[in-house]
């Protein structure tokens, strides 16, 4: 079993930043993609990126690029999400996942809110 514990969620006014970060549990498992997900309230998830092992291939949404960095660190198996030029819309909870041997793990949500 892996578990992903997320932090970093805030409350920040529009063109601020934030920086989310996934630590995943436990370590001795090899951790193939990563990525985040969100959910602005009373809608669907949708993706927001992904990033592969080694960090060779990444993925954003059309609506966070130029403005979002996917990353990722193994040697503290921690992936990261930096948040910059923040608009009201990208308010959502934010859910960071793992696919470990074809299977998909989920963090808990962290809740990003973007207000003046």
């Amino acid at each position: 079993q892996v578990q992903l514990v997320e932090s970093g969620g805030g409350l920040v006014q529009p063109g601020g930043s934030l920086r989310l970060s996934c630590v995943a549990f436990a370590s001795s498992f090899r951790i193939d993609f990563m990525g985040w997900y969100r959910q602005p309230l009373g809608k669907q998830r949708d993706v927001v990126a992904v990033i592969s092992n080694s960090g060779g291939s990444i993925n954003y949404a059309d609506s966070v690029k130029g403005r979002f960095t996917i990353s990722r660190d193994n040697t503290k198996n921690t992936g990261y999400l930096q948040m910059n030029s923040l608009k009201p819309e990208d308010t959502a909870v934010y859910y960071c996942y793992a696919v470990v041997s074809g299977r998909i793990y989920w963090g808990q949500g962290t809740q990003v809110t973007v207000s003046s």
